[in-house]
């Protein structure tokens, strides 16, 4: 009696692995895809006219961005938006050429008076953070009925601010935000890209964040539009919430979806791309600082290290493990017939998965079979993430610690 319930266990365990990793991944394919437009407002002719399109302002915090900032700048400066808009760039204390490549850009004569530099000191106030801050100062200089942020790396093309905004009126949107087009440059933005973006839509699924009714929010902070009108009401990043966030297009979502506005996150291919990181060191330092102050404390940060290997990197191992094991496997009751088809129950619907993502990312069918080996660099990251999270430390970015408090 007591071998039969083991046997049973022993099924139900493996079936029910399978199953809900077939279903993890069956979610992530057809409702927390990043890419699947909601609706594809590129393809729809704008429908109002020039004389009602507002003014606006583009923010641009920039820190330490000497590589990225002339093309960033220069795709804002080349926008077919017809009517007026000028481009805020906020120096927040660089220590590299960005202050200098700045000066040039601004004496060009493609900049043409709608490009303005706000040079800040290195020192932040205290109780803020330094993309906040940036973005504050900016705001405050602002002269547009509408605000966009946009990063340093984000490159725009030349319908994007004249779409956008054309979208955002018509639809009467409050906060309209993209998830950008990834340029993957090297091995390791191709390899770790997928997934992060699957872990980020896995907690912020697009459809939920633009369901009304739905408590979950978040904003891309590589392109965030919204009415001048709702920031100031809200009290903008100057609020004790935001002016002190590690994650400030998060934040700023949650509190404008919190208060009843219309937020919409649109799929940005198109329209903005990006290239976050530049190699292994840099692309480490950064997925960990995000890693870190967006896990939700240490608990969760603990949970996540023990299930990863779990849903990224056992479904692969799983076929060759029922079959080295498959005499231990029949002891207990499964047939190798049922151990192959828990296997490919679990591993199917995860390359279905990878196949579609690596396609919105122009890349090839077998980038696929490296998601175990991204699990296994994103491991690293978190543990070292939670080490640092324990221990107080805190994590560096961009010549800036943060989260070296105690627990949380």
């Amino acid at each position: 009696m007591a071998a039969k319930r083991s046997q049973r266990l022993w099924r139900l365990v493996l079936r029910g692995y399978a199953l809900a990793t077939a279903l993890l991944y069956l979610f992530l394919h057809w409702v927390a895809h990043p890419y699947r437009r909601s609706a594809p407002f590129q393809q729809r002719p704008p429908t109002l006219a020039t004389e009602a399109l507002p003014t606006v302002s583009i923010i641009v915090p920039a820190r330490n961005e000497e590589a990225n900032i002339r093309r960033c700048v220069h795709s804002l400066l080349q926008q077919d938006y017809p009517a007026d808009y000028e481009v805020i760039v906020v120096d927040d204390g660089s220590t590299d050429r960005t202050r200098a490549i700045l000066e040039q850009l601004a004496t060009e004569p493609a900049a043409d008076n709608r490009l303005r530099l706000l040079p800040l000191a290195e020192e932040l106030p205290p109780g803020w953070a330094g993309k906040p801050h940036a973005l504050h100062r900016g705001a405050c200089q602002a002269r547009g009925s509408w605000l966009v942020f946009t990063d340093a790396d984000s490159i725009w093309s030349p319908h994007t601010l004249r779409l956008t905004v054309s979208e955002a009126l018509t639809r009467g949107l409050d906060l309209l935000s993209l998830v950008p087009e990834q340029e993957l440059a090297d091995r390791w933005n191709r390899l770790t890209l997928p997934l992060a973006l699957m872990g980020m839509s896995l907690q912020f699924p697009p459809p939920l964040v633009n369901l009304t009714c739905c408590p979950l929010a978040t904003a891309n902070g590589q392109y965030i539009l919204l009415r001048r009108t709702l920031y100031e009401a809200l009290g903008g990043y100057a609020r004790p919430d935001l002016r002190g966030s590690a994650l400030d297009d998060r934040d700023l979502a949650a509190v404008v979806k919190g208060q009843g506005y219309r937020l919409r996150l649109y799929d940005g291919r198109g329209l903005v791309r990006v290239q976050m990181y530049r190699g292994l060191p840099a692309l480490w330092r950064g997925w960990r600082k995000t890693i870190f102050v967006g896990s939700g404390g240490l608990p969760f940060m603990l949970a996540t290290l023990m299930g990863l290997p779990l849903v990224v990197v056992l479904p692969f191992l799983l076929p060759l493990l029922l079959w080295l094991g498959r005499g231990w496997w029949r002891q207990r009751g499964v047939e190798t017939r049922e151990a192959l088809a828990a296997a490919l129950l679990a591993l199917l619907p995860l390359l279905a998965y990878r196949r579609s993502l690596d396609k919105s990312l122009g890349l090839p069918w077998y980038q696929a079979l490296t998601h175990p080996l991204a699990g296994l660099l994103f491991m690293g990251m978190l543990a070292q993430a939670c080490w640092r999270k324990l221990t107080g430390r805190g994590v560096d970015w961009r010549g800036r610690v943060y989260g070296t408090r105690s627990l949380p």
